[in-house]
């Protein structure tokens, strides 16, 4: 199979959709199928074999890590050239307005090819974070016209496709992620990395966060948690742009802010670490908790989101819905060895159960769904004419717009 893959977000870039996509990709090529990146230029011209077709395009003022292209007119080219089965869009935002434009599901398009759209980020959520929380029905409007453009939407978690349904989005199905069980294993723990972590105070409990630092990962709340933890230690693994900020609100603490670390330096700072925190009440899923639960670390989330569906409370991990109550948790793991024990060996199994194979033999299955379900190539265009409204009008005018920009 021949997969178009659209993506606002790619490498050298480091977050989760990246992950999932840079692993899938691995995946799909080890069983034979050719995939074609289109993302925003960062340099980068492949991703181990795999074609990147790089669009020029601008730094995103709210997140200066993302950016922003618009679609280009030599795309079409491109995409002929490569000729794909299928068009796979990661969470569209303008260049993925290319692969609605081209596929277009069972509304049509311009290439007339099945569409996948895979749903990475809880963005209405976002926007309370900065500060733009009453454009929230407005975003919800254009994500049902475009996600119900696809043959199929996959989430990767049952609480965000719930949340697509309630807002009618149609044709959801899920597509969860996966973990490298190799590579995230508790063997992977160091002397240097606890060092490291706990800026030279290895005897001291280390509480690990990994991950973006921007606004809604609600990093905030875990000061007064550390603050109810005497003697304990932060460690802060990733960066963003909420580096800052957070450096002014954690001043003065036992913080480490250790910046990204990639491979086997990042398996070690999870490994090394006593208890991972995940306060964020966005996660879609949050690949960082699979990853701290495959390194056989006890996990203290948030009860919201994608999270609840990783974690068996009490049993491989644990949930909160309160700081309190975190705080609670995480001083029965610092106070117990038995007990991170036993949690993080079950975390270990749990996570041993959520290969990237499995998760890309699933994606293969809802690629061939979509291929089979597409409707388009026997679909009869020769409709009467609608009485000519400002509303189809207004639509007509983008359409020309948008045609014109990609003929």
């Amino acid at each position: 199979m021949r997969i178009a893959l659209f993506t606002e977000t790619f490498v050298p870039k480091i977050d989760g959709i990246v992950t999932t996509l840079c692993e899938t990709i691995r995946e799909l090529r080890v069983r034979g199928h050719e995939v074609l990146v289109v993302a925003p230029d960062g340099g980068v011209r492949d991703f181990e074999e795999t074609p990147i077709a790089g669009m020029k395009g601008w730094r995103f003022p709210l997140y200066p890590e993302l950016r922003l292209a618009p679609p280009r007119a030599s795309l079409r080219g491109t995409i002929r050239e490569f000729d794909p089965d299928l068009i796979h869009v990661a969470d569209p935002a303008l260049l993925g307005i290319a692969g609605l434009y081209y596929s277009g599901g069972n509304e049509g398009g311009a290439l007339r090819l099945p569409l996948v759209i895979s749903y990475h980020t809880d963005l209405p959520a976002y926007l309370h974070y900065y500060k733009m929380g009453f454009m929230e029905r407005h975003i919800w409007k254009i994500l049902r016209a475009r996600h119900n453009r696809a043959t199929l939407n996959l989430c990767t978690s049952r609480a965000m496709a719930d949340q697509l349904s309630s807002h009618g989005i149609q044709r959801i199905a899920l597509w969860p992620g996966g973990v490298d069980t190799t590579r995230f294993c508790p063997e992977q723990r160091t002397t240097a990395m606890r060092e490291r972590l706990t800026g030279g105070n290895p005897e001291s409990p280390l509480l690990l966060y990994v991950g973006r630092l921007s606004a809604e990962k609600n990093l905030e709340s875990v000061k007064p948690m550390l603050e109810a933890l005497p003697g304990a230690r932060l460690a802060l693994v990733g960066d963003g742009p909420h580096h800052k900020p957070l450096q002014q609100h954690f001043a003065g603490m036992p913080v480490v802010m250790a910046g990204f670390l990639r491979g086997d330096e990042l398996a070690a700072a999870y490994a090394s670490a006593d208890v991972f925190v995940m306060p964020s009440r966005t996660e879609t899923l949050g690949l960082v908790v699979l990853e701290a639960m495959s390194s056989g670390l006890p996990v203290v989330g948030a009860r919201a989101g994608g999270i609840p569906e990783m974690i068996e409370d009490g049993v491989s991990g644990c949930l909160y819905d309160e700081g309190s109550q975190a705080v609670s948790l995480i001083q029965g793991f610092f106070g117990s060895a038995e007990r991170r024990a036993k949690v993080g060996a079950a975390a270990r199994i749990h996570a041993a159960r959520q290969s990237w194979g499995h998760a890309t033999n699933l994606l293969l299955e809802h690629y061939r769904e979509a291929c089979a379900t597409q409707r388009i190539a026997g679909r009869d265009f020769s409709m009467a004419p609608r009485p000519m409204t400002f509303k189809r009008m207004a639509g007509r005018s983008t359409l020309y717009a948008i045609r014109k920009l990609l003929p």
